[in-house]
């Protein structure tokens, strides 16, 4: 009697202790970014970003958030290959990634070829669906919305001709095309495309051929330390006139490179990169705030970028989309994975650094005019400008 009794308690503890592991699964997160390489000045900060959401937000519904973060080295094959081992090897749920749109699309492909979601970072003209369901979104506002709001400012200070300079890949390409399309409709001329790969240390021939062109102002289409390149080639060709930007080029080290022929630019942003000068009721000043404490807090180092809010966002969203995924399936598995992109895809009225977020299967953007200001580079430290 005693025997069966002792069998049953080590049978019932056993089970119960099974019971307990099985309850318990991390929701497990690959984020991808670009820790060296020549797009690593905006990768770190990403990474830091991520460290902040951590700290923010450690688990949900009893889960914890588990990263494994992985370096692309700025390289787009790189970031495929990673997207790959992170979902076939580590069986991550989601994906955050990377530090340039080139490597966050080929992210993407991988990862809606796999129905594994993906929280983007960076603007992507669209995402690959699968079997007519998209997977991937982003955190970043619009391209359209982002250029749109710079040429505008151009057309407020009735500038006629525009030069455009930028990378010669997908970043280039939707500032371009987006600036391109909004100048069009307020009668401005876009008078130069000219282009330069992310790597590159000079742009003096393209910036010459911006010059000869004599535009009222210039549009700038790089981002991180490669957008500074044509600020400073531009001052050396005694050009004078106002250089406008997009949240791309709001980094520390863009503003170290450009030194002062960075001097007066104009960009669209975040409101996170002038919280503090936020009214109260502005819908992103308390989460803004919250960021940069949590920033602090996990870094080490203040936030002054863009990119890390970017990150943090992110994460924000994705712990918002696992409230409603837990109660349906278990981390680790495909139907986690897809209670989750239907998660994100529920997302509404999010109030994060950058903006207040609504997701859609229409469009991989969620945000809208609330989620931009501009802002003037003075004395090196960007000021509200409108």
């Amino acid at each position: 009697m005693l025997k069966r009794t002792l069998h049953t308690v080590a049978l019932g503890a056993l089970m119960a202790a099974m019971a307990a592991a099985t309850a318990r699964a991390d929701i497990k997160v690959g984020v991808i970014t670009s820790l060296s390489g020549p797009v690593s000045s905006i990768g770190i900060p990403y990474a830091r970003g991520i460290a902040a959401g951590q700290t923010y937000v450690g688990e949900v519904g009893g889960e914890k958030l588990t990263v494994i973060q992985l370096d692309d080295a700025s390289d787009v094959s790189n970031s495929s290959k990673l997207a790959r081992k992170l979902i076939e090897e580590d069986k991550v749920d989601v994906l955050i990634g990377t530090a340039g749109a080139p490597g966050s699309a080929a992210i993407m492909a991988v990862a809606t070829e796999m129905k594994v979601p993906v929280v983007g970072i960076t603007p992507i003209p669209g995402v690959p669906k699968n079997n007519g369901v998209p997977w991937a979104m982003t955190v970043v506002q619009p391209a359209d919305d982002m250029v749109g709001a710079v040429v505008a400012e151009m057309k407020s200070q009735n500038i006629k001709n525009v030069g455009f300079i930028g990378f010669s890949d997908s970043w280039g390409d939707l500032v371009y095309n987006n600036g391109k399309a909004a100048a069009d409709k307020l009668g401005i001329n876009i008078v130069t495309n000219e282009r330069y790969a992310r790597a590159d240390t000079s742009v003096s021939a393209q910036v010459l051929k911006v010059v000869a062109a004599r535009p009222d102002a210039v549009l700038n289409g790089g981002s991180g330390t490669g957008g500074a390149l044509p600020y400073t080639a531009l001052a050396d060709r005694g050009y004078k006139g106002p250089i406008f930007g997009t949240p791309a080029l709001i980094n520390p080290d863009f503003v170290r490179l450009a030194g002062a022929a960075g001097e007066g630019t104009i960009c669209s942003t975040g409101p996170i990169m002038v919280v503090d000068q936020l009214p109260d009721a502005n819908p992103t000043k308390k989460i803004g705030l919250a960021f940069k404490e949590a920033h602090q807090k996990a870094n080490g180092v203040p936030s002054n970028d863009g990119f890390s809010a970017y990150a943090f966002d992110a994460w924000l969203v994705l712990a918002d989309a696992a409230k409603r995924a837990l109660p349906k399936a278990k981390p680790g598995t495909q139907e986690f994975r897809q209670a989750l992109r239907d998660g994100i895809y529920s997302v509404k009225e999010l109030a994060g650094t950058h903006g207040v977020y609504n997701f859609t299967e229409a469009s991989p953007y969620g945000t809208d005019l609330r989620a931009l200001v501009l802002v003037k580079l003075e004395k090196g430290t960007w000021k509200f400008y409108k």
